[in-house]
């Protein structure tokens, strides 16, 4: 005689066949369960992400001399061990952040860029308008630019200066930073016979083809490069 094994349950999650095939597999093999393996991946990636916010950058931005970086602290200390905060299961918060509020003007040409955050001024004057090519010596109108940014630095009652010297990647590494401290130098006499305050110290520094603000792979980008950048404490509202 002949015996025949019952047909497995119709359930979709145990057979998606809609038709059971009328011989079954000897191991029946019990359903995975995705949805719980997602939820906790989906909870991991989140922790991560909470933990790790306070390590991220922006990739391909220009980047920033070193000792000019922002120094505002968090006004407000907040608990991690809140309620109300409401974090998914193992996250933790960040370090806290002020970040700065950065307002850019530029002139119709690019000649000239004024940058205000919430600590500081910094004026960027590309070097076309200040020397001639491949010379520290200043030319005849860029004594009135550097003028207006001395009395820019009396209105905000600044201590300390920062007179920064720039070129694009053409040339030697060396030739560069002889070249962007020359004339950060040039500026900074300026500045100084402007000022005439001995309580005024300036930080002098000429970084040759680092830390570029545009693509030296053209013209437009290398003339942006070639810059002086004067920047002082932000004290007083506009």
């Amino acid at each position: 005689m002949t015996h025949t094994s019952p047909r497995p349950p119709s359930d979709p999650h145990l057979n998606p066949n809609p038709h059971p095939h009328p011989y079954p597999h000897p191991h029946p093999r019990p359903p995975h369960p995705r949805l719980p393996q997602v939820l906790t991946a989906a909870t991991l990636l989140l922790a991560a992400n909470l933990c790790g916010a306070a390590a991220a950058h922006a990739d391909g931005g220009p980047s920033q001399p070193p000792g000019t970086e922002a120094s505002a602290s968090a006004p407000v200390r907040v608990d991690p061990a809140d309620p109300d905060l409401k974090l998914p299961e193992g996250a933790t918060l960040a370090a806290p952040k002020v970040l700065d509020i950065k307002s850019v003007v530029e002139d119709q040409g690019g000649e000239e860029r004024r940058e205000d955050t919430n600590t500081d001024v910094t004026f960027a004057l590309q070097a076309e308008v200040l020397f001639a090519k491949d010379s520290a010596k200043l030319s005849d109108q860029a004594r009135s630019r550097i003028d207006a940014i001395a009395q820019e630095i009396k209105k905000q009652k600044a201590g300390q200066v920062r007179v920064f010297g720039f070129t694009d990647n053409l040339g030697t590494h060396e030739h560069g930073v002889t070249l962007s401290k020359q004339r950060a130098n040039a500026v900074q006499d300026v500045l100084s016979q402007e000022l005439n305050d001995p309580n005024v110290t300036f930080d002098v520094r000429g970084y040759a083809e680092q830390y570029p603000i545009a693509d030296n792979s053209t013209e437009d980008g290398r003339r942006k490069n070639r810059r002086v950048e004067v920047t002082f404490p932000r004290t007083q509202p506009d």
